[in-house]
């Protein structure tokens, strides 16, 4: 049994069409005001590399400025030309509620021309946050999930990254960030989706539980609830809260195109104006052909070289179909699929229907 490609995306449209709407927990809709993670950078050396360090200038200024630490004097002016270790740029983010003494991961980039880290030790090396404190201390041994091998004769293989890698819970946690989860006698939390229907029946919910105004929607984003002052009732009531179920609002009117991949993304509620549509293509070659003229063997002529040229059109007989006024997505797909469009047609015909006007959505090209 053959099913075509038509049949598959017809089936999955109307699965989609057909399903009803679902509740998500307000712990997957919504982030608490105040409770966020915080990036940090460092800086650092990559040392016990085979051979693959880099040589850029500041990998040596960084070098002698660790051996002077140490105690150990390298006369001025020396070049150590060192092939085991790589400058290298460190990232992490700090989660929140992160405590001193704990440990996190940290993401490893040669910034010169390391041609890898596999194998390499990091050194310690602070990590700071965007006021420049140091929030957190890193070192030990690189996992790096990429390699090069280089042939004698120039010729080389790369696969993945092997300038980049990573320590798994190499970074200690040295100070703590102050948040705002504590204060106050309320609490405010966040849509990942801003939806002024969503953030309604999040705070309609909340208020069937534990009575009227309890929460209210500020806007679009924000819902704020109000909570115990006492930091563990407080956490037992952010607990409740979160796992409460909230149906939320419907997305607009949306079609997606990434016009890089030709992947076409068309939303539920996409309708279509009274319009018809006719797409085909116009397809010119041109041909040269050189034709040589050859004198016969007593004639007194020259040869000469005649250029003849072919031009043929061909143009597709596409049908043109009508869209009725508040056509479904299902019908606009089955239309497109009848003429035998592909992607990049579609786009071309989505693009010419909000230009017309026809189209009731908004178009996004990414």
């Amino acid at each position: 049994m053959k099913i075509s490609i038509n049949g598959v995306i017809s089936l999955l449209l109307a699965a989609l069409l057909t399903m009803p709407a679902y509740a998500q927990r307000i712990k997957d809709l919504t982030s608490v005001e105040g409770v966020r993670s915080n990036q940090m950078v460092g800086y650092g050396l990559v040392v016990g590399l085979d051979g693959t360090g880099d040589k850029a200038p500041f990998t040596n200024q960084t070098f002698i400025n660790m051996m002077n630490e140490f105690g150990i004097s390298i006369p001025p002016g020396t070049d150590p030309k060192l092939k085991n270790i790589a400058a290298v740029s460190l990232t992490a983010s700090l989660p929140p509620f992160a405590k001193p003494g704990q440990t996190i991961d940290v993401t490893v980039s040669s910034i010169g021309n390391a041609k890898s880290l596999r194998g390499g030790t990091l050194l310690f090396a602070p990590l700071r946050g965007a006021d420049g404190q140091i929030y957190a201390v890193a070192q030990g041994n690189l996992v790096v999930g990429g390699f090069g091998v280089d042939g004698a004769d120039g010729s080389s293989i790369t696969v993945n990254v092997p300038s980049v890698g990573r320590i798994p819970n190499g970074a200690t946690v040295e100070r703590a960030v102050a948040n705002g989860f504590s204060r106050g006698d309320s609490l405010v939390l966040n849509l990942n989706a801003p939806d002024f229907t969503t953030a309604k029946r999040l705070s309609d919910r909340i208020n069937s539980l534990l009575g009227p105004e309890t929460a209210y929607a500020v806007d679009a984003t924000s819902v704020r609830v109000s909570a115990p002052r006492d930091p563990s009732q407080r956490v037992s009531f952010l607990s409740m809260i979160e796992n409460l179920d909230v149906t939320p609002g419907e997305a607009t009117a949306k079609v997606i195109i990434n016009s890089r991949t030709g992947t076409i993304v068309i939303g539920k509620h996409v309708r279509i104006e009274p319009v018809a549509v006719t797409h085909g293509s116009l397809t010119v070659t041109v041909k040269e052909n050189i034709q040589v003229n050859q004198p016969g063997a007593l004639a007194n002529g020259e040869t000469v070289v005649a250029p003849q040229t072919e031009i043929n059109a061909d143009q597709e007989g596409n049908p043109m179909f009508v869209f009725a006024p508040g056509v479904s997505l299902d019908e606009i797909v089955k239309a497109v699929n009848e003429v035998g469009a592909a992607p990049g047609d579609l786009m071309a015909i989505l693009e010419a229907l909000k230009q017309a006007g026809a189209l009731n959505a908004e178009l996004i090209v990414i």
